[in-house]
Protein backbone atom coordinates (compact mmCIF):
# COMPACT_ATOMS: atom_id res chain seq x y z
CA UNK A 1 0.00 0.00 0.00
CA UNK A 2 2.73 2.47 0.94
CA UNK A 3 4.86 1.67 -2.16
CA UNK A 4 2.00 2.38 -4.55
CA UNK A 5 1.21 5.65 -2.78
CA UNK A 6 4.83 6.72 -2.96
CA UNK A 7 4.95 5.99 -6.70
CA UNK A 8 1.70 7.94 -7.14
CA UNK A 9 3.19 10.88 -5.28
CA UNK A 10 6.37 10.90 -7.37
CA UNK A 11 4.32 10.56 -10.53
CA UNK A 12 2.25 13.62 -9.63
CA UNK A 13 5.39 15.65 -8.97
CA UNK A 14 7.03 14.48 -12.21
CA UNK A 15 3.98 15.52 -14.21
CA UNK A 16 4.18 18.99 -12.71
CA UNK A 17 7.63 19.52 -14.26
CA UNK A 18 6.78 18.31 -17.81
CA UNK A 19 5.71 21.85 -18.79
CA UNK A 20 9.15 23.41 -18.22
CA UNK A 21 10.31 25.80 -20.89
CA UNK A 22 13.77 26.83 -22.02
CA UNK A 23 13.70 29.81 -19.69
CA UNK A 24 16.43 29.92 -17.01
CA UNK A 25 13.80 30.07 -14.26
CA UNK A 26 12.32 26.71 -13.15
CA UNK A 27 8.68 26.13 -13.87
CA UNK A 28 6.25 26.34 -10.97
CA UNK A 29 4.21 23.17 -10.38
CA UNK A 30 0.52 23.54 -11.06
CA UNK A 31 -1.93 23.85 -8.17
CA UNK A 32 -3.58 20.55 -9.08
CA UNK A 33 -0.26 18.71 -8.96
CA UNK A 34 0.60 20.11 -5.54
CA UNK A 35 -2.82 19.20 -4.11
CA UNK A 36 -2.52 15.68 -5.51
CA UNK A 37 0.90 15.26 -3.93
CA UNK A 38 -0.27 16.68 -0.62
CA UNK A 39 -3.25 14.33 -0.28
CA UNK A 40 -1.14 11.37 -1.37
CA UNK A 41 1.38 12.19 1.36
CA UNK A 42 -1.41 12.45 3.97
CA UNK A 43 -2.81 9.07 2.97
CA UNK A 44 0.69 7.59 3.12
CA UNK A 45 1.20 8.89 6.67
CA UNK A 46 -2.15 7.55 7.90
CA UNK A 47 -1.63 4.17 6.24
CA UNK A 48 1.78 3.70 7.91
CA UNK A 49 0.54 4.74 11.41
CA UNK A 50 0.11 1.90 13.93
CA UNK A 51 -3.44 0.54 14.26
CA UNK A 52 -5.76 2.11 16.83
CA UNK A 53 -3.31 4.98 17.31
CA UNK A 54 -6.06 7.49 17.95
CA UNK A 55 -7.53 5.19 20.62
CA UNK A 56 -4.22 4.91 22.50
CA UNK A 57 -3.81 6.17 26.11
CA UNK A 58 -1.70 9.09 24.80
CA UNK A 59 -4.73 10.44 22.98
CA UNK A 60 -6.83 10.42 26.18
CA UNK A 61 -4.02 11.36 28.60
CA UNK A 62 -5.70 14.61 29.69
CA UNK A 63 -9.20 13.17 30.12
CA UNK A 64 -10.65 10.48 32.34
CA UNK A 65 -12.60 8.21 29.99
CA UNK A 66 -14.65 6.61 32.76
CA UNK A 67 -15.92 9.79 34.44
CA UNK A 68 -15.54 12.26 31.60
CA UNK A 69 -13.74 14.68 33.92
CA UNK A 70 -10.47 16.40 33.18
CA UNK A 71 -7.26 15.07 34.72
CA UNK A 72 -5.36 18.35 34.40
CA UNK A 73 -5.10 18.55 38.21
CA UNK A 74 -2.62 15.66 38.05
CA UNK A 75 -0.30 17.90 36.03
CA UNK A 76 -0.44 20.92 38.37
CA UNK A 77 -3.55 22.63 37.02
CA UNK A 78 -7.13 23.04 38.20
CA UNK A 79 -10.23 23.88 36.25
CA UNK A 80 -13.05 26.25 37.06
CA UNK A 81 -15.62 28.32 35.20
CA UNK A 82 -12.91 30.71 34.01
CA UNK A 83 -10.74 28.00 32.43
CA UNK A 84 -7.59 26.14 33.34
CA UNK A 85 -5.37 28.04 35.79
CA UNK A 86 -2.21 27.14 37.74
CA UNK A 87 -2.74 25.38 41.05
CA UNK A 88 -1.10 27.07 44.09
CA UNK A 89 2.38 25.74 44.78
CA UNK A 90 3.22 24.74 48.35
CA UNK A 91 6.29 26.74 49.40
CA UNK A 92 6.61 26.05 53.13
CA UNK A 93 5.11 23.81 55.81
CA UNK A 94 5.55 24.62 59.50
CA UNK A 95 5.06 21.84 62.03
CA UNK A 96 5.62 21.31 65.75
CA UNK A 97 6.51 18.33 67.89
CA UNK A 98 6.96 17.76 71.61
CA UNK A 99 9.90 15.70 72.90
CA UNK A 100 8.30 15.53 76.36
CA UNK A 101 11.53 16.34 78.22
CA UNK A 102 13.70 19.30 79.21
CA UNK A 103 16.72 20.03 77.04
CA UNK A 104 20.16 21.48 77.69
CA UNK A 105 20.44 23.78 74.71
CA UNK A 106 24.09 24.64 75.30
CA UNK A 107 25.11 20.97 75.28
CA UNK A 108 23.09 20.31 72.13
CA UNK A 109 24.69 23.25 70.33
CA UNK A 110 28.18 22.01 71.26
CA UNK A 111 27.65 18.41 70.14
CA UNK A 112 25.41 18.78 67.11
CA UNK A 113 26.47 19.89 63.65
CA UNK A 114 24.84 22.76 61.79
CA UNK A 115 23.54 24.16 65.07
CA UNK A 116 23.86 27.66 66.50
CA UNK A 117 22.82 29.03 69.85
CA UNK A 118 22.96 32.62 71.07
CA UNK A 119 20.69 33.05 74.13
CA UNK A 120 21.14 36.82 74.03
CA UNK A 121 19.47 37.00 70.62
CA UNK A 122 17.02 34.09 70.69
CA UNK A 123 16.18 31.53 73.37
CA UNK A 124 16.37 28.49 71.09
CA UNK A 125 18.88 26.40 69.17
CA UNK A 126 18.70 26.88 65.41
CA UNK A 127 19.52 23.63 63.65
CA UNK A 128 19.51 22.81 59.93
CA UNK A 129 19.63 19.62 57.90
CA UNK A 130 20.05 19.15 54.15
CA UNK A 131 17.66 16.27 53.50
CA UNK A 132 14.91 17.24 53.62
CA UNK A 133 16.08 20.84 53.54
CA UNK A 134 14.57 22.32 56.70
CA UNK A 135 15.33 24.50 59.71
CA UNK A 136 14.33 23.71 63.30
CA UNK A 137 13.95 25.87 66.39
CA UNK A 138 14.67 23.74 69.47
CA UNK A 139 13.49 25.13 72.82
CA UNK A 140 14.54 24.14 76.32
CA UNK A 141 10.99 22.95 77.09
CA UNK A 142 11.37 20.15 74.54
CA UNK A 143 9.26 21.82 71.85
CA UNK A 144 10.55 21.84 68.26
CA UNK A 145 9.31 24.03 65.42
CA UNK A 146 10.23 22.67 61.99
CA UNK A 147 9.97 24.89 58.90
CA UNK A 148 11.01 24.75 55.27
CA UNK A 149 9.53 21.44 54.10
CA UNK A 150 7.58 21.26 50.85
CA UNK A 151 5.23 18.46 51.88
CA UNK A 152 3.64 17.03 55.01
CA UNK A 153 5.62 13.81 54.73
CA UNK A 154 8.93 15.66 54.48
CA UNK A 155 8.00 17.83 57.45
CA UNK A 156 7.35 14.78 59.62
CA UNK A 157 10.51 13.06 58.38
CA UNK A 158 12.59 16.14 59.24
CA UNK A 159 11.05 16.34 62.72
CA UNK A 160 12.03 12.71 63.37
CA UNK A 161 15.58 13.33 62.20
CA UNK A 162 15.92 16.29 64.54
CA UNK A 163 14.69 14.04 67.34
CA UNK A 164 17.36 11.44 66.55
CA UNK A 165 20.06 14.11 66.47
CA UNK A 166 19.05 15.27 69.94
CA UNK A 167 19.10 11.69 71.20
CA UNK A 168 22.66 11.27 69.87
CA UNK A 169 23.68 14.34 71.87
CA UNK A 170 23.12 12.31 75.05
CA UNK A 171 19.62 13.48 75.96
CA UNK A 172 17.61 10.74 77.68
CA UNK A 173 13.86 10.22 77.79
CA UNK A 174 13.21 11.74 74.38
CA UNK A 175 9.80 10.98 72.91
CA UNK A 176 8.17 11.93 69.63
CA UNK A 177 4.74 13.23 70.62
CA UNK A 178 2.02 15.55 69.38
CA UNK A 179 3.31 16.11 65.87
CA UNK A 180 1.07 18.65 64.16
CA UNK A 181 1.03 20.77 61.01
CA UNK A 182 0.61 24.38 62.10
CA UNK A 183 0.79 26.33 58.86
CA UNK A 184 0.91 25.70 55.12
CA UNK A 185 2.13 28.48 52.83
CA UNK A 186 1.37 28.45 49.13
CA UNK A 187 1.82 30.87 46.26
CA UNK A 188 0.47 31.39 42.77
CA UNK A 189 0.22 33.97 40.00
CA UNK A 190 -3.03 35.20 38.45
CA UNK A 191 -1.18 36.26 35.27
CA UNK A 192 -2.96 39.62 35.23
CA UNK A 193 -2.79 42.84 37.33
CA UNK A 194 -5.42 43.52 39.98
CA UNK A 195 -7.10 46.76 41.07
CA UNK A 196 -6.49 46.53 44.79
CA UNK A 197 -8.26 49.79 45.61
CA UNK A 198 -11.56 48.61 44.12
CA UNK A 199 -11.20 45.20 45.75
CA UNK A 200 -10.65 46.81 49.17
CA UNK A 201 -13.80 48.92 48.80
CA UNK A 202 -16.00 46.05 47.63
CA UNK A 203 -14.84 43.60 50.33
CA UNK A 204 -14.05 45.95 53.20
CA UNK A 205 -15.30 43.46 55.82
CA UNK A 206 -12.57 40.97 54.91
CA UNK A 207 -9.77 43.24 53.70
CA UNK A 208 -6.91 45.17 55.27
CA UNK A 209 -5.17 47.46 52.79
CA UNK A 210 -2.82 50.36 53.53
CA UNK A 211 -0.36 50.83 50.64
CA UNK A 212 1.73 53.27 52.69
CA UNK A 213 2.49 50.54 55.24
CA UNK A 214 2.44 47.38 53.11
CA UNK A 215 2.04 47.15 49.32
CA UNK A 216 -0.10 44.03 49.47
CA UNK A 217 -3.76 43.59 50.30
CA UNK A 218 -4.57 41.18 53.16
CA UNK A 219 -7.75 39.21 52.55
CA UNK A 220 -8.91 37.14 55.54
CA UNK A 221 -11.18 34.37 54.39
CA UNK A 222 -13.41 32.67 56.99
CA UNK A 223 -14.27 29.45 55.18
CA UNK A 224 -11.66 28.08 55.00
CA UNK A 225 -9.67 30.01 57.59
CA UNK A 226 -6.92 31.24 55.28
CA UNK A 227 -5.24 34.62 54.87
CA UNK A 228 -4.29 35.76 51.37
CA UNK A 229 -1.68 38.39 50.52
CA UNK A 230 -2.72 39.83 47.17
CA UNK A 231 -0.41 42.11 45.21
CA UNK A 232 -1.22 44.45 42.34
CA UNK A 233 0.97 42.39 39.98
CA UNK A 234 -1.31 39.38 40.41
CA UNK A 235 0.98 37.44 42.76
CA UNK A 236 -0.81 35.75 45.69
CA UNK A 237 0.49 34.18 48.89
CA UNK A 238 -1.86 31.90 50.83
CA UNK A 239 -1.09 31.20 54.48
CA UNK A 240 -2.79 29.93 57.60
CA UNK A 241 -4.12 26.60 56.33
CA UNK A 242 -3.46 23.45 58.32
CA UNK A 243 -4.59 21.13 55.53
CA UNK A 244 -3.39 21.26 51.93
CA UNK A 245 -6.93 21.10 50.54
CA UNK A 246 -7.84 24.30 52.41
CA UNK A 247 -5.18 26.15 50.42
CA UNK A 248 -6.63 24.93 47.13
CA UNK A 249 -10.19 25.64 48.26
CA UNK A 250 -9.31 29.19 49.29
CA UNK A 251 -7.83 29.85 45.86
CA UNK A 252 -10.91 28.42 44.16
CA UNK A 253 -13.04 30.84 46.20
CA UNK A 254 -10.93 33.94 45.54
CA UNK A 255 -10.30 33.37 41.82
CA UNK A 256 -13.75 34.47 40.52
CA UNK A 257 -13.60 37.48 42.85
CA UNK A 258 -10.24 38.64 41.51
CA UNK A 259 -11.31 38.25 37.90
CA UNK A 260 -13.92 40.96 38.54
CA UNK A 261 -11.15 43.40 39.52
CA UNK A 262 -8.79 42.68 36.66
CA UNK A 263 -6.92 45.79 35.59
CA UNK A 264 -7.16 46.39 31.87
CA UNK A 265 -3.89 47.08 30.11
CA UNK A 266 -3.49 50.68 29.01
CA UNK A 267 -2.01 51.26 25.59
CA UNK A 268 0.43 54.13 25.26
Amino acid sequence: MSISLQSCLFKCLDQSHTHETSCSFPAIPSRTAWLSGFWALCILYISTAPPFFFLSPLFFSACDVNTGQSRMADFGFIENSSGTIPKPTIQNIVSTVNLNCMLDLKAIAMHARNAEYNPRRFAAVIMRIREPKTTALIFATGKIVCAGAKSEAHSKLAARRYTKIIEKCGVKGVQFKDFKIQNIVGSTDMKFPIRLEHLACAHAAFVTYDPEVFPGLIYRMKHPNVALLIFASGKIILTGAKVRDDTYKAFDNIYPVLTQFKRKSQLC
